[in-house]
């Protein structure tokens, strides 16, 4: 083989490895927003959807005409530390007013390929109004501009609108503001990876809410795998077939490795544990890891995927950027085993008073309150600490590789004048 060819052999895994990472952060990759690491998944797309086909059962979708490509990512389990965010300062959660405007909003944009703000608000105050289960939307109340506004960023984030004219935010402060927008529709379409539309379970709206976790269930449930899919679920065994149940095996436990910070032994079923301990699942996790460009980490406790470039991650920890990050790492080395919510709040108060120049949102009567909660968040999401119903906090084997002890002593915002 020449130097040439070996060169192009290692651009190509190279590339490979940097088109997954990158579709691992981002499932959706919009060529204007995004040309260079677009580019690359347009080039290498063929290699890219079979790692991601074979190793997690995903599809992946590129539209080089149209400029964007989708990772169709369905989860072995729900997740609920990802919730949808404003794209604000505060990044908070979308509440139940901004999830129901998003579902009402996408809906209404399939009504013409160019639209205003004013008629796009008209008609979801319309739908809202008629359906009686739905909180309606009131375009006179600033708040509810405020939460509409919320909606359209985050459909132009993943460019299903496009703005023309006009500035969206000026919409909250009247509801007479002149905004154009052009309408992706065949973009919108892509953004549900359920692989159940919510319309083909033909469940009555009265019947949805006694039902939340029956309905949630079947719209991610993939029939290809059969009663493989829902372990302990069913104790007849006998219409799953070996093709079937090997499948599920390999994308339920590549799909947690990937999308994971990190997979704990004692989290997998029997069959999950015993798979990874094979010596076909030792294989596989070497060779995805090195297609993937991972770096693969093997514990007593479980395994991950650590990504040297951290490319695969919309989120860091550790990370001096955000105040609930610096306090989760300071409270987390408080934490010598098991501690209360009590326990965890006196800690913060303590480093609030200690530092009153430092998380100065959080400086109030509720705050210490309030910065144990996001620390939490923050800890829970990137597994490091596991909260039991009694809301004991039990922080988790891989924390350990986070103690601070000796290393800082003040946050990094803290001003040392």
């Amino acid at each position: 083989m020449s130097d040439l060819t070996n060169q192009m052999v290692i651009a190509e895994r190279t590339e490979v490895a940097r088109g997954v990472r990158h579709l691992l952060a981002a499932p959706l990759i919009v060529e204007r927003d995004a040309p260079e690491v677009f580019d690359i998944v347009r080039r290498r797309r063929d290699p890219i959807a079979k790692w991601f086909d074979y190793y997690c059962g995903w599809t992946l979708i590129v539209e080089p005409r149209l400029g964007y490509a989708r990772l169709v990512k369905v989860r072995a389990a729900l997740d609920p530390t990802r919730p949808a965010r404003r794209i604000r300062s505060s990044r908070a959660e979308f509440d139940r007013l901004r999830y129901v405007l998003l579902c009402v909003t996408a809906a209404e944009l399939f009504a013409a390929p160019v639209t205003t703000i004013g008629l796009l608000a008209g008609r979801v105050r319309a739908a809202t109004a008629e359906d009686p289960l739905l909180p309606s939307f009131d375009s006179a109340a600033r708040a509810h501009r405020m939460a509409f506004v919320d909606v359209l960023r985050l459909l132009e984030s993943f460019g299903v609108l496009q703005v023309i004219d006009g500035v969206t935010d000026s919409y909250v402060d009247s509801d007479s503001a002149k905004v154009l927008f052009r309408v992706d529709a065949t973009l919108l379409l892509r953004l549900l990876a359920a692989p159940t539309g919510p319309s083909q379970l033909a469940v009555s709206a009265s019947e949805v809410p006694l039902r939340v976790d029956e309905l949630l269930d079947e719209l991610v449930r993939e029939r290809r795998y059969g009663p493989a899919s829902y372990p302990g679920k069913h104790t007849d065994t006998s219409g799953i077939s070996e093709t079937q149940r090997n499948l599920w095996l390999r994308h339920s436990v590549f799909r947690r490795l990937i999308d994971d910070p990190v997979v704990y032994f004692d989290d997998l079923t029997a069959d999950e544990r015993a798979y990874l301990a094979s010596p076909t699942g030792r294989q596989l996790l070497r060779r995805a890891a090195d297609q993937g460009g991972f770096v693969l980490e093997e514990r007593a406790e479980g395994v991950l995927f650590v990504d040297p470039e951290a490319i695969s991650t919309d989120s860091r920890f550790p990370d001096d950027a955000a105040t609930a990050k610096v306090a989760a790492l300071l409270l987390l080395d408080t934490m010598s085993g098991p501690a209360t919510d009590e326990q965890l709040r006196r800690a913060a108060a303590d480093l609030l008073t200690k530092f009153p120049r430092w998380a100065r949102t959080y400086q109030g009567e509720e705050g210490a309150r309030q910065l144990v909660a996001d620390a939490l968040m923050v800890l829970r999401s990137f597994g490091l600490v596991r909260i039991h119903a009694s809301g004991l906090v039990v922080p988790l084997p891989a924390a350990a590789r986070y103690r601070v002890t000796g290393i800082r002593t003040s946050p990094a915002s803290e001003d040392p004048s």
